[in-house]
């Protein structure tokens, strides 16, 4: 008969393993393409964290990236990879070469001491975060999170007035989009400032009860009503300007 000190310390090992063949099977789900040159032409950053589960990091990957960088190549001067795009883990060093990054789903995300490490310091060295994919109770857990990288953030909801939805494309209102899963949660927009000062420069935009990567991504396909998808494009252009220009 198996000792009960020896068989629990054989349950945590089993359970331990199992946790970590989890994490390794969820990264295998999603088949990552090489990430584009480093060549003066802007390439869309897209953050990877650790999770259990469906790799939420990877949700709308990669058609949403090929086609909001082709719509940024056709309507602005930028020069882009409409083609292809990256993904970074938080701590990656390379990480630094990039002005902005998106972040999908923080609903799920528990980022790592490593992760809020190499977050914060890109965060402070200039990056600008595009947070989007996430509703009503998941809230919480971003904000948690969220302060684990930035342990005093105050997320500061945005009216139609601030620069960033003028940015491009003029945004008069900030009614009318939701959540593509949940039709009630509506659209409210938060920005993360340099000493919580909104007239500092902004870290991140959160794009809260909403997923304009969702509806970038199947713009071509019908899904959603037209004006919800070229919506989506127009936030997201306005984010990329607006973090490029400030």
């Amino acid at each position: 008969m198996m000792h009960r000190r020896p068989l629990r310390a054989w349950l945590c090992g089993l359970l331990l393993l199992i946790g970590s063949a989890a994490v390794v099977q969820s990264q295998r789900w999603v088949r990552v393409e090489p990430n584009v040159p480093y060549d003066g032409r802007f390439a869309f950053v897209r953050l990877r964290y650790i999770e259990y589960g469906p790799p939420g990091w990877s949700y709308d990957y990669p058609a949403m990236e090929r086609n909001f960088m082709t719509i940024v190549q056709d309507l602005t001067t930028m020069r882009v990879h409409a083609r292809g795009s990256n993904v970074h883990d938080m701590d990656d060093p390379q990480l630094s070469r990039y002005p902005i990054a998106y972040l999908s789903e923080p609903g799920y995300w528990r980022p790592t001491d490593k992760e809020a490490a190499g977050l914060r310091t890109w965060l402070q060295k200039g990056g600008f975060l595009i947070v989007d994919d996430f509703y009503f109770r998941q809230w919480e857990n971003f904000v948690f999170s969220m302060r684990q990288v930035l342990p005093d953030a105050q997320f500061i909801r945005l009216e139609a007035s601030h620069p960033i939805f003028d940015a491009f494309f003029r945004i008069p209102s900030l009614d009318g989009m939701t959540h593509p899963d949940n039709r009630s949660a509506r659209a409210e927009y938060y920005g993360i400032f340099e000493d919580n000062d909104p007239a500092k420069r902004m870290l991140a935009i959160v794009n809260y009860n909403n997923d304009i990567g969702d509806y970038m991504e199947w713009s071509g396909q019908g899904w959603y009503a037209v004006n919800l998808t070229n919506d989506a494009y127009k936030f997201a252009t306005n984010y990329l300007v607006y973090a490029l220009t400030h």
